[in-house]
């Protein structure tokens, strides 16, 4: 047998072994630590945030066919957890209200830079696309959100006090 069809052999072998390895899924429901148990969400709101934000943002992923084909199902794993690393609306009720606040803050800045959704989702999920509309209704309400912070908390909680230079 030549090396080149070893090779490939090799790599089919390879290919079909990685199938049986499955990732677990981001599919909890549970919403009892969701932002709209803290904060209202309009229903303007959470149909853009649906298939925007709440796959890689959210305990519940909704998984394309291939998301069944490693090694994209470990890719797209890896994918949800940095999303939710950085900010879950399922578990947002658990945040304090200082993280609570600057990612809100961080949310704004990234729809506003156009940053979020990323352009690797969009590609596929061309619902996510935001329109100029759609980034205003979702800054104005998560700035909303912080208004109401800033009436309710001490303003020193919210923000994280700068170091002196010594």
């Amino acid at each position: 047998m030549k090396s080149s069809t070893k090779i490939i052999l090799g790599i089919i072998v390879v290919l079909v072994a990685i199938q049986l390895y499955r990732p677990a899924r981001n599919e909890s429901n549970d919403q009892s630590h969701s932002i709209a148990t803290v904060y209202a969400v309009p229903a303007q709101v959470s149909q853009i945030l649906q298939p925007a934000c709440y796959d890689c943002h959210s305990n519940y992923t909704i998984y394309p066919w291939y998301a069944n084909v490693q090694p994209v199902a470990s890719w797209l794993t890896h994918h949800v957890n940095e999303g939710k690393e950085e900010l879950n609306f399922s578990e947002f009720a658990t945040y304090s209200p200082r993280r609570q606040y600057h990612k809100l803050e961080e949310m704004i800045k990234m729809v506003d830079d156009k940053k979020m959704p990323l352009e690797s989702y969009t590609l596929i999920h061309k619902d996510a696309i935001l329109s100029a509309d759609q980034r205003t209704i979702l800054t104005q309400w998560a700035q909303g959100i912080m208004d109401t912070m800033k009436a309710t908390y001490p303003a020193d909680s919210l923000k994280r006090p700068t170091r002196k230079a010594e």
